[in-house]
């Protein structure tokens, strides 16, 4: 067998929360995207366009040598992919033509991936009356992120309709690995390394007040708002500050004002300072911009001044923002290390990611939805698929009509995580009104 690498650090942070999963929860890392696929598309040139693509990215070719878990190895990728897609007649009333699309895309990401045996990806090719419609992608997360996922989805596309055009071979996750173990990696990985210390050592022990009826719960829903959007952009306008430093604060006031009004455990007063965990999408140079793999990792944030005005809150929120994102490529072995070290050293009061996507993929979210133009902002209620992850976690997306943000959160009513959505709504709202 060929030398096998070391995983990149993204794959290790994916690596690092799913290594003790118990066998009932090991489908929880998988994510299944649906596809439309364009009228007239045929079922030969979608199988060909999927093969190329297994090709072209050496993520969707790799296995895993997992036999020591303080060890994780990536094997070099397989020359050759067998890369089945499999057809269902949607209007085929037998087998799985019965189900809804959102139903077999569930089904199919619920058996969970043998990374070691397979590569951590499978398709499924939808039809209605004999014409391809739509295309399943089931993935582990530690093959893509939502970057990924949805620079797949447009390679697809291109690749069946203008087929021989994907251009030379990308650098795979062990190219990524190598940089980030060379001596310019190391020294970034120290730097990562002393930001969250510092942060880690400057945070207040501020905590969201857990629900007492609902220990051990997780609850998960969905705030989807067309005017939260309109008003996020109208403030990110006129502030000179990010879309995502805007709902960043927004979620990060709503959170303070809870642990202000439940107390921070401690018996000291709220000091209007709130450590976030953000997710870094590690993508800021050309050359690792378009690599397939996992590369989002959390990342330490300290907001200042959660009580001031929102114009200053959303500047605090993005320039805070910047700085942790500058420390995204961290090993997570060396953080775990770090906070043995730092018995003190405070959990974050909760974790943001405002999903990044590339450009040119306004209107679709990384699970293939479209959410649409909503009349009235609304709170979808979901069964949640994984509960890997912080204990109050919310996950941002725009399309072109609306801001989706979907709050997962453990220990929390849903009541509690209705009006932390409803009050991140209303600020929104308010502060885009102020001259």
């Amino acid at each position: 067998m060929t030398e096998a690498n070391p995983l990149s650090l993204g794959q290790l942070s994916v690596w690092h929360d799913i290594r003790d999963l118990r066998p009932e929860r090991r489908h929880e890392p998988n994510n299944a995207a649906v596809w439309a696929l364009p009228p007239g598309t045929r079922a030969e040139a979608v199988s060909a366009a999927v093969h190329a693509l297994a090709l072209h990215h050496p993520s969707l070719r790799t296995r895993y040598d997992l036999e020591d878990p303080d060890e994780p190895r990536q094997l070099p990728p397989d020359k050759e992919v067998r890369a089945p897609v499999d057809l269902v007649d949607l209007t085929d009333p037998g087998g799985d033509g019965g189900q809804r699309p959102a139903e077999i895309a569930l089904a199919l990401a619920a058996r969970p991936f043998d990374l070691g045996r397979e590569h951590g990806w499978r398709a499924r090719l939808l039809a209605r009356d004999g014409a391809p419609s739509h295309l399943v992608f089931v993935k582990h997360h530690i093959v893509a992120d939502a970057w990924a996922q949805e620079q797949l989805h447009q390679e697809l596309l291109r690749e069946i309709t203008a087929p021989g055009r994907l251009g030379p071979p990308p650098p795979g996750p062990a190219d990524l690995a190598a940089h980030q173990h060379s001596p310019a990696g190391r020294r970034r990985q120290r730097a990562a390394l002393a930001h969250w210390e510092h942060v880690l050592a400057a945070a207040p022990p501020t905590a969201l007040p857990r629900d007492a009826e609902a220990p051990g719960a997780v609850v998960q829903g969905t705030l989807r708002s067309a005017r939260a959007r309109a008003a996020a952009r109208t403030i990110a306008a006129r502030e000179g500050s990010s879309l995502a430093g805007v709902v960043l604060a927004a979620f990060a006031g709503a959170v303070a004002r809870r642990c202000d009004a439940g107390g921070t455990g401690t018996g000291d007063s709220h000091d209007n300072r709130l450590m976030v965990q953000l997710m870094s999408a590690n993508r800021f140079t050309a050359r690792w911009r378009d690599v397939v793999t996992s590369m989002n990792q959390w990342v330490p944030a300290l907001i200042e001044d959660t009580g001031s005005a929102f114009a200053d809150l959303a500047r605090a929120a993005h320039w805070s923002g910047l700085a942790a994102f500058r420390h995204g490529m961290h090993d997570v072995r060396a953080v775990a290390a770090l906070r043995d070290r730092l018995p003190r050293a405070p959990e974050p009061a909760c974790a943001f990611n405002f999903v990044a996507v590339p450009p040119g993929a306004a209107g679709t979210a990384p699970d293939g939805s479209g959410t649409g133009p909503e009349r009235e902002a609304t709170v979808v209620w979901e069964e949640p698929f994984t509960t890997i992850g912080p204990r109050c976690y919310a996950r941002a997306l725009e399309d072109e009509h609306t801001l989706s943000v979907r709050l997962t959160a453990r220990d929390l009513r849903r009541e509690t995580c209705a009006a932390l959505l409803w009050d991140l709504h209303d600020a929104l709202l308010t502060a885009a009104g102020r001259a």
